[in-house]
């Protein structure tokens, strides 16, 4: 078939990519790619005739020639790191810079024994049996553009792998931060995380964008849970306002394990989170909280799926949205409860604020259920403030300002508190009390 202009840079990157990977250790893996990068030439990037894509146009990423980004610290200090990071947050912290693993600006602490964490570059080259049973398992490249370039391109990204019976007490920090240049870059940054049988472990996954740069972030996070394991992972964007971000987290869980996801998107111009959960076992337990904040022209399209593949599965999906100016959000969730999926209880809920009379959100909650004793729920609202609330609190001295950003914090609230995380739920309530303030004297965007 023929291949149109769109595709062509990516497939020209990929014939030069594919020259130096025989060469470092990864060519178990290049099958896998050639099959992931033949996909996405078939399939093109989605448009608005895709269902899944009706509300988002991802034709503003395909009409920019994107190079390939380099490992460029532009200035970037360990100081910047420290703020980009909420300082406050003791942890491992893996630091990645445009998309490649930095050891200069990473940060250890101990850890249990046997627990591996570090570059997935590296690993790819030397920890096979590690990887091979899961690295691109999980998330499919068959129906998903992105994923599919993403498996074709990935250069680097975090490998995570936690042995069976362990307890890892801080949070481990897998930080990306962008210092793209003049010129429009990209990076496609992929993640696996491999929890073992009766383990802990909780991660927190950021993206920053340091400056106004125009870059794009194409990046698939994998994470495995094995029987009995618990897992938290938070998930924060605060992208360059002119950056394009597509992020798909893939979850599958054994049995009788726990995952609390927590999206978190205030940055970006473009913005597509795909959250799937696979619940591959007997009393599995699956938490979900999103929360989205965007103005401008800002968009942000979270799309989510909770598959309940075996009985007596728990789901709680709670996701919030704050809009203002021209700004634009998508929420489509879908719970699939399938035919063995018996005494299946899952709650879907999706509320978003809008500041603005331009502002714009398109929600879709759905079930889908294939199985006949179960308990299932799901539901929309979307409204503005109250003006007796805002008089409220201007009768008591406050500018409008800062009354609206108060009852903003208070709709917020909930899903923050549910962040464990002490530094990172103070960080998030800053964001939201600031508005995104430029900060001129570093001439970054602070989110």
């Amino acid at each position: 078939m023929g291949i149109t202009g769109e595709r062509e840079n990516y497939l020209s990157d990929f014939a030069r990519f594919e020259k130096d990977i025989s060469k470092n250790g990864q060519s178990w893996f290049g099958e896998i790619r050639r099959k992931a990068i033949s996909r996405f030439a078939e399939l093109g990037f989605p448009t608005t005739r895709h269902e899944e894509w009706k509300y988002t146009s991802v034709a503003p990423i395909t009409k920019i020639h994107f190079n390939p980004c380099g490992y460029e610290l532009n200035g970037l200090t360990v100081e910047k790191v420290r703020r980009a990071a909420f300082g406050e947050l003791e942890c491992s912290r893996l630091v990645f810079v445009n998309g490649y693993y930095s050891a200069e600006l990473s940060s250890y602490r101990p850890l249990p024994g046997a627990v591996h964490l570090g570059s997935l570059a590296v690993a790819l080259s030397t920890h096979r049996e590690l990887m091979g049973p899961h690295l691109a398992r999980y998330a499919s490249y068959e129906e998903h553009a992105f994923t599919a370039l993403n498996t074709a391109l990935m250069r680097d990204g975090a490998f995570v792998n936690i042995p069976d019976g362990k307890v890892v007490e801080e949070p481990i920090h897998l930080l990306f931060l962008s210092t793209a240049g003049r010129e429009p870059t990209v990076s496609h940054s992929r993640n696996l995380i491999v929890v073992g049988k009766n383990s802990q472990a909780t991660i927190v996954e950021s993206y920053v964008g340091l400056g106004e740069s125009v870059y794009f972030t194409n990046v698939v996070t994998e994470v495995v849970l094995g029987e009995n394991s618990v897992v938290e992972h938070v998930r924060l964007q605060r992208e360059s306002r002119k950056a394009f971000h597509i992020a798909t987290l893939q979850v599958h869980q054994s049995r009788s394990s726990t995952f609390s996801g927590h999206s978190v998107s205030v940055g970006g111009a473009l913005v597509r989170n795909d959250v799937n959960a696979v619940l591959d076992g007997e009393g599995v337990d699956c938490t979900l909280n999103g929360l989205y904040l965007v103005k401008g022209q800002q968009h942000v399209d979270n799309h989510t799926r909770i598959d309940h593949v075996r009985p007596h599965g728990t789901s709680r999906e709670l996701y919030k949205g704050i809009l203002d100016e021209q700004s634009s959000g998508v929420f489509n969730g879908k719970v699939v409860v399938w035919k063995d999926a018996q005494k299946t209880d899952a709650k879907q809920t999706n509320k978003n604020l809008l500041l603005s009379e331009n502002a714009e959100i398109n929600s879709k909650p759905q079930l889908e259920i294939l199985a006949d004793d179960v308990k299932c729920t799901h539901g929309t609202t979307v409204g503005q403030i109250e003006e007796e609330q805002l008089f409220y609190l201007r009768s008591r001295g406050l500018d409008r300002e800062i009354a609206q950003g108060l009852l903003t914090q208070v709709f917020a609230g909930e899903t923050i508190g549910r962040i464990k995380i002490e530094a990172i739920r103070t960080g998030l309530e800053e964001i939201l009390l600031t508005q995104f303030q430029k900060d001129k004297k570093h001439g970054e965007t602070v989110q």
